[in-house]
């Protein structure tokens, strides 16, 4: 892979290992057991996209993306989405200075390079659309201008996906502006009696320290974006996607978006795995977490999606991991 040309730290193959090393290792201390958790966030972060936690209380869906932040040093801020919450606590708002005589921006809790919105559907859908600009283009417009958030940017959203009442469904444009959806699932039985041991007195947290900042992160993305897709690869990619568009289940595919973070989170897929170009393989292991949160079964009305829509949408997804040609030549 060649040298990066940018001012951000000098990354290498080794270097970037080291780095993407140190940061899932921190935040393994704090998430015992969930490496695949651990791993998924890193990729959203890389990968420049975002990151929705869907599971039930007290599993670590929060613990999970403050250790990530804890082990970054950048700005960090925590939204706690409520009922009240209002459009401008996330964005911002323009307040009269009577000495200047003109209007001032004031920042919203958005204006962070890592976001944790912490239960994002107890908010009305008119405050969740607050983040549908920030996330999609990194960036927030109040009062007609534009402000520019941090870079890198990365909201990692959670949500109770039994819990119905006091909540709203997300829309369909906001899941599709998250690149994975996972679940954190219980502890093994040994992890959490470790977590008893280790945690009776002590949170975790506090013992984490930084093991990168924000520059160093954004030399990190660089270079995974330089990861090579094959066009073969590529094809493969968009054949996925057409066959949720086209499959008689659904009601609603993959949009192009969809296509692309595929792609994109397979780059940081392969690059995590020490090699410099993407394989079939990488697009079928991150089909589920990218696909199948965007995707609507044909037969399941919007206010009755839960756990049986979930898993239709899964067989869906897998059926078509299977069904869908994989190209022979790669590289």
């Amino acid at each position: 892979m060649p040298d990066l040309t940018t001012n951000a730290p000098a990354v290498d193959a080794t270097s970037f290992a080291e780095s993407t090393d140190a940061i899932a290792a921190s935040v393994s201390r704090v998430i015992d057991g969930k490496p695949a958790a651990v791993r998924a966030a890193l990729v959203c972060l890389l990968a420049e996209g975002h990151l929705l936690i869907e599971d039930v209380p007290g599993v670590g869906k929060t613990m999970l993306a403050r250790a990530l932040a804890a082990s970054i040093e950048a700005t960090v801020r925590r939204i706690q989405f409520t009922p009240d919450l209002l459009p401008g606590d996330v964005t911002g708002v323009s307040v009269y200075n009577p000495v200047d005589r003109e209007f001032e921006f004031k920042p919203g809790a958005i204006f962070a390079h890592i976001v944790i919105a912490d239960e994002i559907n107890r908010s009305s859908p008119k405050t969740q659309s607050a983040l549908l600009e920030a996330m999609e283009e990194g960036q927030v417009t109040v009062d007609g201008t534009s402000h520019l958030l941090p870079d890198p940017f990365l909201v990692v959203a959670t949500q109770n996906p039994l819990e119905m009442e006091g909540t709203y469904a997300l829309p369909e444009a906001q899941r599709d502006r998250f690149m994975m959806r996972i679940s954190m699932g219980y502890p093994e039985a040994a992890d959490e009696a470790l977590m008893l041991r280790q945690r009776d007195a002590v949170n975790p947290l506090d013992a984490l320290s930084p093991v990168a900042d924000a520059s160093q992160v954004r030399a990190l993305i660089e270079w995974a974006r330089m990861v090579h897709v094959s066009p073969a690869v590529e094809e493969y990619a968009v054949s996925l996607a057409r066959a949720t568009r086209q499959h008689p289940e659904l009601r609603l595919g993959a949009s192009p978006r969809a296509t692309l973070q595929l792609v994109r989170a397979a780059k940081v897929w392969a690059a995590l795995d020490g090699r410099n170009f993407v394989i079939p393989d990488d697009l079928v292991t991150l089909l589920q977490p990218v696909f199948a949160h965007r995707l609507i079964p044909a037969r399941t009305s919007a206010a009755s999606r839960g756990h049986s829509a979930g898993d239709t949408v899964a067989g869906i997804v897998q059926s078509i991991a299977g069904s869908v040609r994989v190209p022979l030549a790669t590289r």
